[in-house]
């Protein structure tokens, strides 16, 4: 991404609406892991920083390609930060009992299927992959350009992916679909040629209001058929 992206993502990470739930379902979907994560792609740091926080008893390992944003990483979650790729992982085969890679599949300098085999190389065998991915081609904006996503997909093409790249019991759902249609409002309509993401401030009514309507989601006894988001787990054999 550049600079000024990571300045942003940098300000806005610990509050920002959509973050704190991206972060949560992260969580959730490592409630039952132990031992060593990696975090592939992890920006500045916000991740890291709430897996530190809420599982001490995970050891958050980080993974960053830009140099700046990884020395914020480590100093934000006081986690060890590698710079490199994801596309060429800079650790051993099997190190790892789970690895998440939260909106990086969908950067324009990512391969996927590269960057699944070295996923799939550095879990240990039963090791968790979870991926989020932003949904639909047909939405992609002003925001993934600023944000260099090159690609969105289903969650059908997702565990395709997965299990073209050797990975089983895939599962995968539609999150964030409460707000799908003010967000085809706000990417297709609103600020299709503003050049800019949506990554701000929000005032904090609204933004206690749009984290409300995810949370309420997220607590619902059954998935949504449509989301701007797609997130799926899988395992290593």
């Amino acid at each position: 991404m550049e600079p000024s992206e990571y300045a942003l993502m940098d300000a806005a990470e610990d509050h920002m609406w959509w973050y704190r739930a991206l972060h949560r379902r992260m969580l959730d979907a490592l409630a039952d892991v132990h031992g060593s994560v990696l975090d592939a792609g992890c920006g500045t740091g916000g991740l890291l920083a709430r897996i530190r926080r809420e599982r001490p008893d995970l050891r958050p390992i980080g993974l960053e390609w830009e140099h700046a944003a990884s020395r914020r990483a480590a100093a934000k979650s006081a986690a060890p930060v590698a710079c490199g790729s994801v596309n060429a992982l800079p650790f051993a085969d099997a190190s790892f009992d789970a690895a998440v890679a939260a909106d990086v599949l969908c950067h324009r300098a990512i391969d996927p299927a590269l960057a699944l085999a070295e996923l799939r190389r550095v879990l240990r065998p039963a090791g968790r992959l979870i991926v989020n991915m932003p949904a639909y081609g047909w939405l992609l904006s002003a925001h993934d350009r600023a944000v260099h996503n090159a690609r969105r997909c289903t969650a059908q093409q997702l565990v395709s992916d997965l299990r073209y790249s050797g990975f089983v019991e895939v599962r995968a759902c539609y999150w964030n679909g409460l707000l799908l249609p003010l967000m085809v409002l706000q990417r297709k309509i609103l600020a299709r040629r503003s050049g800019v993401s949506d990554v701000a401030a929000f005032p904090p009514w609204l933004d206690a209001m749009l984290h409300g309507m995810t949370d309420l989601e997220r607590r619902l006894p059954f998935g949504l058929p449509a989301g701007g988001s797609v997130m799926a787990t899988a395992e290593r054999p």
